[in-house]
């Protein structure tokens, strides 16, 4: 038990913004506390960022290793919060915390409901990415992953599906199901450039061709798209692989066929674009086609946990409309419709607050923003005297085995180690099981999260 007046703050979730907002707290005086669902804090920059971009990876983490080596901010991982956790939110109050700023992240994925989803071989591209990034239980899923894949959308998330089908499974074809034209995709050169040399420039041209009446009707320039697409030529990373790559624009999936429960075809429906100038939308034009393939992923976003425990709407939980305290007028407080009145102590940050909003420098601002609008809130009454030590006693109880940041620091000595005596880059253990023995930590019987 600390015997120093502080604010109590306890952060949920151990991602980019919760990392970095629980930073900003701690560095402001208040004692915080992370608790995080995964073993190892970085949630979307450790588990949402390609495995082959050491680099920029080995940057976030030594910036995650500065902010929970703050002696005010103590870690929990491994654990759930939400109704159907480990802790309650009233379980954290019952603890005397203060305040809690909620940065779960967007853990739903979200489906267009077509009919033939559950067919194997239809998949959501996060749990893919989660696969391929050795995050439990995902790691462990066996994924099929067949000769010819569509994938449904046309942002980063999209390239980074393609670009595992195309270097690491080295799929016969890549089909990217743009429902809009190209001059609407939204990834960036820089991704592009990972795939665009297996792309197959005779295929995009006769698909310019076909989308040009489309774009003519609305009066928008097929060069705007032609150079999204194409301007990472000149950066373009070399083939590892003889995939074919190429785009459906103006196409809509309508459902998954399949036989004996796997996935055998896509049925597409083919749009027209309805406005002016870049304010467009999409719309069936009832003309339908199929493509012959054995996998279909999704890569169109994602929404929040329904079962946290937190009021939600349009995929994401609600915020306060009239914010008491805003940050650059944005709003980062937890509000209960149905009584038309904020949750007092609850504030949320990053894809909590903003579901597939921005990447990992977006969720750092926005964690940092929301714990500014915390401390504006704990202004209005008096510190208290935080007692870590009934937090502690309470991880105990809970009777599994709970992480914390020396048992961190311990799990990355072993498998920098291991990466060298394998001569990696880097080595991941797949597994909770072999991270908790990495640790020295027990076993428990709880199924992996």
């Amino acid at each position: 038990m600390s015997d120093t007046n502080a604010y109590f703050v306890a952060v949920i979730g151990a991602g980019p913004s919760g990392l970095f907002g629980a930073r900003e707290l701690a560095n402001q005086g208040a004692q915080v506390v992370v608790f995080n669902r995964d073993i190892k804090p970085g949630g979307l920059a450790e588990y949402g960022v390609y495995p082959d971009k050491h680099k920029m990876k080995e940057g976030f983490r030594k910036q995650f290793r500065q902010a929970l080596a703050h002696p005010n901010l103590t870690y929990y991982g491994n654990l759930r919060v939400g109704t159907e956790g480990d802790l309650t939110l009233d379980d954290l109050r019952s603890l005397g915390f203060q305040a809690v700023l909620v940065t779960v992240g967007a853990q739903g994925t979200k489906w267009l409901g077509l009919p033939g989803e559950k067919f194997i071989g239809s998949y959501h591209a996060k749990d893919l990415v989660y696969h391929y990034n050795k995050l439990p239980p995902f790691s462990e899923e066996r994924f099929r992953l067949g000769r010819r894949c569509a994938i449904i959308g046309a942002g980063n998330v999209m390239l980074d599906i393609a670009h595992f089908m195309i270097n690491d499974v080295k799929a016969a074809e890549v089909i990217a199901i743009v429902r809009r034209g190209p001059g609407e995709v939204n990834f960036t050169k820089e991704e592009m450039t990972r795939n665009i040399a297996n792309l197959d420039m005779e295929a995009f041209e006769a698909e310019m061709k076909r989308v040009l009446p489309a774009l003519q009707t609305v009066h928008q320039d097929p060069e705007i798209g032609r150079h999204k697409v194409l301007d990472a030529l000149p950066k373009a990373e070399p083939k590892v692989s003889d995939t074919r790559f190429r785009f459906e624009f103006l196409s809509s999936p309508v459902q998954i066929l399949g036989e004996g429960g796997w996935v055998t075809k896509l049925e597409l429906e083919d749009n027209i674009l309805v406005g002016e100038g870049t304010d467009v939308k999409a719309r069936g034009t009832g003309h339908k086609r199929t493509l012959d393939v054995e996998v279909v992923i999704f890569a169109i976003g994602d929404k929040i946990d329904d079962s946290f425990g937190l009021p939600t709407a349009s995929n994401a939980f609600v915020v306060n409309p009239s914010p008491r305290y805003p940050v650059d007028g944005t709003s980062y407080e937890a509000f209960d419709p149905a009584v038309e009145e904020p949750i007092r102590d609850v504030f949320l940050g990053g894809w909590a607050r903003k579901a597939s909003q921005g990447l990992v420098g977006y969720a750092r601002k926005d964690g940092t923003n929301a714990s500014k609008a915390v401390l504006q809130y704990l202004q209005t009454f008096q510190p208290t005297i935080p007692n870590l030590g009934a937090v502690a006693e309470k991880m105990k109880s809970l009777g599994e085995p709970i992480v914390t940041k020396e048992d961190i620091q311990k799990l990355e000595a072993v498998e920098e180690a291991e990466a060298q005596r394998r001569g990696l880059d880097e080595f991941k253990f797949s597994t909770n099981e072999e991270m908790l023995l990495a640790m020295g930590l027990p076993i428990a019987g709880r199924d992996n999260k």
